[in-house]
């Protein structure tokens, strides 16, 4: 099936053109859309010239709104168009392994609409965060699980492949969480929906050498306000107008 990994990039430049170098080594059968906030560091005209240099890269420079989500949005709903079968998402700062982007991919098939990365399955790590980070971490994703009723062990993970029928199912378009609570909020829909299994594969999370994080409080603090608002909607009805689709 054709596949292809979507990288969000902002401010990137440091480690742009040497992660899709490794990507289009690592994954030799999947395409690249970079997606970019109109970066001022010039990250999507390095990612352009390395492009053009390995090809099966596309790079996509947005000037709308920025953010995690709304590239997110936009990018998936671009491989839908392009026939893409298999939509995979990663981060361009070394935390997610290029050389386990295909095992994540081969694992999508009719009855299995997404595959996440996992830092909190049997065999997962995290490497280079303080215990503090982790732990906070651990509890958000066990907090989330059990606000939404999912079996997952890690919600936030942004290293993950969908099946591109799952994403057209759940209306990509229609989501409207914003920053990283979009993770959660795809995961969510598969699931209610029954839209097919989600799996998860441990992974070595290793936190960025280069650059600065785009992770902040506002973006953990609209990520609680919505899980905890959805799991309330679930149990009670209260807002159930509200809970994606």
């Amino acid at each position: 099936m054709r596949a292809v990994v979507i990288i969000p990039t902002y401010n990137e430049a440091e480690n742009v053109q040497r992660f899709l170098t490794q990507v289009r080594r690592d994954a030799p059968n999947t395409d690249i859309l970079v997606v970019d906030d109109n970066s001022p560091d010039g990250t999507s005209q390095i990612a352009q010239k390395v492009a053009t240099q390995l090809g099966k890269i596309t790079v996509m420079t947005r000037s709308g709104k920025r953010g995690y989500a709304a590239a997110s949005r936009e990018a998936m709903l671009a491989a839908i168009a392009d026939g893409y079968e298999i939509v995979a998402t990663m981060d361009a700062d070394f935390s997610h392994d290029p050389l386990v982007l295909e095992q994540l991919i081969a694992l999508v098939n009719d009855t299995t609409a997404l595959v996440i990365g996992s830092r909190y399955v049997v065999g997962g790590e995290i490497t280079n965060w303080s215990r503090f980070r982790k732990l906070l971490s651990r509890w958000g994703n066990r907090y989330t699980a059990f606000c939404l009723r999912l079996k997952l062990k890690d919600c936030t993970s942004g290293f993950r492949a969908y099946s591109a029928k799952s994403l057209t199912q759940i209306n990509v378009a229609e989501l409207t969480a914003d920053g990283y609570a979009f993770l959660t909020e795809t995961a969510f829909v598969i699931s209610r929906n029954k839209l097919g299994a989600i799996v998860e594969v441990p992974i070595n999370y290793v936190d960025r050498a280069y650059g600065d994080s785009k992770m902040n409080t506002q973006i953990m603090r609209e990520s609680m306000v919505l899980v905890t608002r959805w799991g309330v909607a679930l149990r009670t009805g209260i807002g159930r107008k509200h809970l994606p689709r």
